[in-house]
């Protein structure tokens, strides 16, 4: 079966919007030959009645690398104001480690009222506005002002309601957006997911309007490429260091490293 298409089944049931037998399905993949008991056992992760099972703050405690790694294949979660929800799997993030981290806005341990959210408890989000009109999302991890950003998803449900936040969000009009087109890019993440200031600080663990779950098909080493981070210019040795990770042959990734993809390769 296809990844897309087995992804998008085991979503399916994980939630019904009719009756939301989240549990029932959860259980139902643990009786399955070979299935991943993880779902019933693991500390990561609760499972509440008539919610799909939800990563918690031990998952989230991790070091910088370590989450932006462990990030990709989950899946991300956005209730809108009218009911509906957005479900994404993460395909690209970015570490910024704080400290001695030149790209990071938290460098030198500098805490300002701006980037407070990286120095809070892990799974708390950092959403911040560049150029005066976009949003990017963070979640802090462990270390002083450290962070993740999340860079791409892969749209799997709600991608109808994607396209009128991406639409509404451009003031031009433009062509109808292709899938791959609606979340490839922390900016255009937001856009689609209604991501903006407001979620600044708000807690990944308890927000009833954002939050995570894991995904079923986790990656392995060598499905993940470390490369470069983007659009952080010159800072120094910084510029150079693997900090960006994504899923070697998604196409839902903003920007693929093509010589890494090739040494990885050979």
């Amino acid at each position: 079966m296809p990844r897309k298409r087995k992804l998008l089944a085991q979503l399916s049931a994980l939630q019904n919007n009719t009756s939301f037998p989240q549990i029932d399905a959860v259980e139902q993949l643990n009786t399955i030959p070979g299935a991943d008991p993880s779902p019933k056992s693991s500390k990561y992760f609760v499972i509440e009645k008539n919610k799909p099972p939800q990563l918690q703050e031990d998952f989230f405690n991790q070091p910088c690398v370590s989450l932006a790694k462990s990030f990709l294949g989950q899946i991300l979660v956005r209730k809108l104001p009218d009911g509906r929800e957005l479900w994404g799997r993460i395909v690209e993030t970015e570490a910024y480690l704080g400290g001695e981290d030149e790209a990071s806005h938290s460098k030198g341990g500098k805490q300002t009222q701006r980037n407070a959210a990286m120095f809070m408890k892990p799974g708390t989000l950092y959403v911040y506005q560049i150029y005066g009109i976009y949003f990017c999302m963070n979640v802090s991890s462990q270390g002083e002002g450290a962070a993740v950003l999340l860079r791409s998803l892969e749209p799997l449900q709600g991608l109808d309601a994607m396209r009128e936040l991406r639409r509404a969000s451009r003031k031009a009009p433009t062509r109808l957006l292709k899938d791959w087109q609606l979340c490839n890019g922390p900016s255009k993440l937001c856009q689609a997911f209604g991501i903006d200031k407001a979620f600044d600080q708000r807690d990944l663990t308890q927000d009833a309007d954002i939050w995570m779950v894991p995904g079923q098909d986790p990656p392995g080493e060598q499905d993940v490429v470390a490369t470069t981070r983007i659009g952080i210019g010159n800072r120094g040795e910084w510029t150079q260091k693997p900090l960006r990770f994504y899923l070697r042959g998604n196409r839902f990734v903003s920007v693929v490293d093509k010589k890494i993809e090739r040494e990885m390769a050979a």
